[in-house]
């Protein structure tokens, strides 16, 4: 069975509960990927998380905002088609509670970046982990404005991390486009159910 299938599928329990440990796999993955690549390996992430208020505004908030425009803008310019998966999106973000988007934009933020910035870009460079973490998106592999827009995303979030070398950073800008747009597509359907 198609991922897509097995998405619609679920009820809203059982989605938060599968997206929820979907985001733990990465999160594990990423803490034993950092044991066996990190010489040090408290060292190494107590570096990558920076507090630094004004490159996080700067490289995190302001990108992430850009980003979340460029993406709306396009979705009223390019027709419905160009920026349909297959309902995923919908399903994930249109019927949750608002408390559910935050928390799981969250959770993929810190998750994802953990593992493609902490670890895969730290260990095996910027390109590498671009790719991956375009890949890993699979499913908008035949979907070619959601694929750029993925493939985008993910070169822009490496390179603030090339930049700055702060996981705070790209967390933030990937908290709010994940954030943001689950918001988008949770409200959208509100308004046009009105």
């Amino acid at each position: 069975m198609k991922q897509r299938e097995l998405i619609l599928r679920m009820d809203n329990k059982e989605l938060r509960r599968q997206l929820t440990l979907s985001q733990i796999i990465f999160i594990l993955i990423s803490l034993v990927l950092s044991f066996a690549l990190f010489e040090s390996f408290i060292a190494q992430w107590l570096h990558l998380f920076q507090w630094k208020i004004k490159e996080i505004l700067f490289y995190g908030v302001l990108p992430g905002l850009v980003i979340v425009s460029i993406d709306l803008i396009l979705t009223y310019l390019l027709p419905a088609k160009y920026y349909d998966d297959g309902g995923i999106n919908e399903k994930i973000f249109a019927e949750q509670p608002i408390w559910f988007i935050l928390v799981f934009s969250l959770l993929v933020a810190v998750s994802e970046e953990l593992l493609f910035r902490g670890v895969l870009q730290t260990s095996f460079g910027f390109w590498f982990a671009s790719l991956l973490f375009a890949f890993v998106h699979f499913r908008y592999l035949k979907k070619p404005v959601l694929l750029i827009s993925v493939l985008f995303v993910s070169f822009y979030l490496g390179y603030l991390f090339y930049l700055t070398e702060n996981l705070v950073v790209t967390i933030v800008a990937h908290f709010i486009v994940d954030c943001l747009l689950g918001f988008f597509i949770r409200f959208k359907r509100e308004v046009w159910t009105r």
